[in-house]
């Protein structure tokens, strides 16, 4: 009886976790107003290859990027990135120190965000995840996913992630 709870407690908690956040209403702004978001470029060792998980904008024919959304009142930064990777790619795994923060504006509207980056060292690949349906995932190259990205501030994050990588004994010629 008791393995029985368990187990559907489990089940709740997986079910639960395919469900996407949605709306504006706890969402973080900045001291000048700006939105403030978060995300991940997850990584892997292919070897001694280096490769990170890019995926597809929702809007159609608008290219690649890393995940990333809303840091909302009810997280804090690193759970915000980690939540918006599950969302989004489908992975999860170790956030590892900030790569940085960018004031950048948006393709869509004349709104500026402040984002702010961390890599995401990755331990699970799931098999479903909320934006499962709506998103394709790829592990690229450093090289590949650099040409592939849309946004110059997550290439910039991208350059911080190898240059820390490369600094990481045994891990030159990434």
């Amino acid at each position: 009886m008791e393995m029985q709870i368990q187990d559907i407690s489990m089940e709740l908690k997986n079910m639960a976790s395919l469900v996407a956040r949605n709306g504006r209403h706890l969402q973080r702004y900045n001291n000048i107003g700006r939105r403030q978001v978060v995300g991940c470029i997850p990584y892997r060792y292919d070897g001694s290859k280096l490769e990170v998980l890019v995926i597809s904008s929702q809007r159609k024919g608008k290219g690649m990027l890393f995940p990333k959304g809303g840091w909302e009142t009810d997280e804090s930064i690193r759970e915000a990135a980690l939540r918006e990777t599950v969302e989004e790619a489908g992975v999860k795994g170790v956030v590892e120190d900030k790569l940085g923060q960018w004031s950048f504006k948006s393709k869509g509207n004349d709104a500026y965000y402040e984002g702010h980056m961390f890599p995401l060292y990755v331990i699970e690949q799931l098999e479903f995840w909320p934006e499962k349906h709506i998103r394709q995932r790829v592990w690229m190259s450093v090289t590949e996913a650099k040409e592939a990205c849309q946004h110059w501030w997550m290439r910039e994050a991208l350059d911080k992630l190898v240059i820390r990588e490369e600094a990481k004994p045994g891990k030159s010629n990434l």
